[in-house]
């Protein structure tokens, strides 16, 4: 079930399953709903303005971007040279959608490893 480079040139629906399967995992793992997921910037462009706005036209130099509020995930193939890539990016994404609380920093990346490592997080719960 590896990838290679060339794999990431053409986004089929075979890659399109995998990376839809993988969110699926995580998801489950992190205790969230499953965001709408993006692949390509013709699709950021193609949402409503009030959704991606922010990173709406710079989203192509990002590997991902998280659009928390309305629970969509850009996850830009054509950036990603390998399955590694892939999964850090979809992990770092989901991440954010998980604890919306925390900015990239050594907590965030933490969670990263974490979520990599196979951890599962009880539902987001705001403090009382």
């Amino acid at each position: 079930m590896g990838f290679t480079v060339f794999d990431f040139v053409k986004l089929d629906s075979d890659l399109h399953f995998k990376i839809l399967e993988k969110v699926g995992v995580y998801c489950a793992r992190f205790s969230i709903s499953e965001p709408k997921i993006l692949l390509t910037t013709k699709e950021v462009l193609e949402m409503p303005k009030e959704v991606t706005e922010g990173r709406r036209t710079s989203a192509y130099k990002y590997l991902g971007v998280s659009y928390i509020q309305d629970n969509v995930v850009f996850i830009n193939v054509r950036k990603i040279p390998d399955e590694k890539t892939l999964e850090n990016t979809i992990v770092h994404e989901l991440i954010h959608m998980r604890f919306p609380y925390l900015s990239h920093g050594r907590r965030f990346n933490k969670m990263v490893r974490r979520g990599l490592a196979g951890w599962t997080f009880k539902p987001y719960a705001k403090r009382r």
